[in-house]
């Protein structure tokens, strides 16, 4: 459930809850003064209508990371954690371009609908009211609200008739909780099935998604803000442009990786170079892709770090100097960390299994340099790389 009530959220909307939302604004609660500040409004305004108030000023100044308008805007707490963010829905909503009308299935509180809006009409469907309610306020702020019509029912239960595209972000919570890992409600099956009535279909999935689960001629594109992972979509045959990609935003930046084909990437030990891979590159697949664009080689064929002889730029890797190259061995690897003056440490693990916060304190070192550690396997064997950016 939502949290708010459609009431509340009417009441919050209403000049008295407009008020109150700017007094809160105003007095800019922290966690040290957010009692007293209750107190102090409880004897102005309704208890139950001040504690949404504080509840929303807090959701707004999370949601600041994914909307540049969030101080305007309304939210639940578990429609904010599943709504896209402002640049990945404004990506994700530039493949519709050859559509006219749409649909927005489980449109949550709008993230996606904001951007679709820009320049389509719209029809928004959810179940629960009070979510439906804030996407049609929140594509308000944004000035577009007279394109979307808002329609709460079961995504399963409208017909599609005169609809060119829909975009679906089916729900990945049920109740209180999360459903099961490749669950989704309604399920991802009958999200793809879509097709069959409606040909330009975009559906939001979970990064972790099992490839096998992409049909035959769709397109599966991981999605990654700088290098956080944020989704995956899957694009219909009307929409699609190849079969997998990478996509990472970096500010204003777009940059996508596709399959390369060509000779197998060979294995080397490791040179002088590190190529710690985007997460999006990883889980599309595409590492080896990667490789044959920036002809580097590989140090495990089953192990996704990338190594080079100098040094390289790409948006789709970190680039680490290698240090020290040993085979894995805790008290070797302790004293080589000591002597490169090593302090601080982050330990990227990758073919190895062992508790990296117990390994990070029992490494951490001394001295000033902040390095990385790649626990790894290289040719097959247990290894070590310590690096820096």
């Amino acid at each position: 459930m939502s949290g708010f009530t459609l009431d509340m959220l009417r009441a919050l909307q209403s000049p008295a809850g407009l008020r109150l939302q700017g007094r809160v604004r105003d007095m800019a609660p922290t966690p040290a003064t957010e009692l007293r500040v209750n107190q102090t409004l409880r004897q102005e305004f309704d208890p139950a209508l001040v504690a949404a108030a504080l509840t929303l000023h807090e959701l707004r100044a999370r949601a600041a990371a994914k909307f540049t308008r969030a101080d305007a805007m309304y939210f639940t707490r578990d429609g904010l954690e599943q709504a896209s963010g402002e640049r990945i829905a404004r990506h994700c909503a530039d493949r519709f371009a050859i559509c006219g009308s749409l649909a927005d299935l489980c449109c949550g509180i709008g993230g996606d609908l904001i951007a679709l809006a820009d320049h389509h009409e719209l029809l928004a469907v959810d179940r629960d009211p009070v979510h439906l309610a804030m996407a049609v306020a929140n594509t308000d702020v944004s000035g577009a609200a007279d394109r979307v019509q808002p329609l709460a029912a079961d995504v399963r239960d409208i017909p599609l008739d005169g609809i060119d595209g829909v975009f679906i972000d089916p729900a990945r919570r049920a109740g209180a909780g999360r459903l099961r890992s490749g669950e989704s409600e309604p399920p991802l099956e009958w999200a793809i099935g879509l097709a069959a009535r409606v040909p330009a279909v975009g559906v939001k999935a979970a990064p972790g998604i099992d490839h096998a689960s992409v049909p035959r001629g769709w397109g599966l594109e991981l999605i990654a803000d700088g290098t956080d992972l944020k989704e995956a979509m899957l694009w219909s045959p009307a929409l699609a442009t190849v079969s997998r990609q990478a996509t990472v935003l970096a500010g204003d930046d777009i940059h996508t990786l596709r399959p390369l084909p060509g000779d197998p990437v060979p294995v080397v030990p490791p040179g002088r170079y590190l190529l710690d891979p985007n997460p999006a590159v990883t889980r599309a697949g595409l590492v080896e892709d990667l490789a044959r664009s920036l002809d580097a080689a590989m140090i495990d064929d089953r192990i996704a770090f990338l190594t080079t002889g100098a040094p390289l730029k790409t948006p789709f890797a970190r680039t680490l100097r290698v240090l020290a190259s040993l085979p894995w061995h805790e008290k070797r690897l302790r004293a080589a960390l000591r002597a490169l003056d090593a302090g601080p440490l982050d330990i990227r693990r990758r073919g190895l299994a062992g508790d990296v916060e117990a390994l990070t304190k029992r490494l951490r070192g001394q001295g000033d340099r902040r390095l990385t550690l790649a626990m790894t396997r290289a040719a097959g064997q247990p290894w070590a790389l310590i690096c820096e950016s």
